[in-house]
């Protein structure tokens, strides 16, 4: 048996050798991102993987509707296209990278974040809002946050939270689908 993901090309098309200058404009991309992937029928969520010069690695948007594959969230895709592009199964040995996401990650993604080897994970929206949208994050606690900050991944939420925010509350109002709550 094969299994075989759908990158859309207008993903691969964004995701070009370019280098950003600080927090808010990687945020301001994900968002990008996530405005985007809702236009295409996927989920409202973008993610991203940065050097820690700023130069964008590998962009990803939540693939879960598109692909019928209840793991493939932005974070993950973002993980995994950054390991294909470098050729390796963990970014902590070729330097420092940092993932963004649009939204505060879920569990799954948390436990992801440990494992690529990232250093920093920045986000938009809280799991709050996600939440009050409809979609269940699962059982993420301060005690997990701590955990990756004890192994020294650096945390930061609510980077341009408000239009993090908005791109959850028009997924919401435009009746896209809740597909895990």
């Amino acid at each position: 048996m094969k299994l075989n993901i759908e990158i859309p090309d207008w993903l691969y098309d964004i995701c070009s050798d370019r280098v950003f200058l600080d927090d808010e404009e990687k945020m301001k991309f994900v968002i990008d991102i996530a405005k985007r992937n809702i236009k295409e029928g996927g989920g409202p969520f973008g993610a991203a993987i940065f050097s820690k010069k700023g130069e964008l690695v590998s962009c990803g948007a939540n693939l879960v509707l598109q692909n019928n594959m209840s793991v493939l969230h932005a974070e993950i895709i973002a993980i995994m296209l950054a390991d294909k592009k470098l050729n390796t199964f963990s970014l902590s040995s070729l330097g420092d990278f940092e993932l963004f996401s649009s939204s505060e990650p879920c569990a799954m993604c948390l436990g992801a974040c440990l494992w690529s080897g990232v250093k920093r994970v920045v986000f938009g929206a809280s799991k709050e809002i996600a939440k009050s949208v409809g979609f269940d994050e699962g059982p993420v606690f301060e005690q997990s946050w701590d955990y990756l900050k004890k192994k020294g991944i650096e945390i930061k939420g609510g980077v341009l939270s408000t239009d993090a925010e908005a791109i959850l509350y028009e997924y919401r109002q435009s009746n896209g689908i809740i597909y895990n709550g």
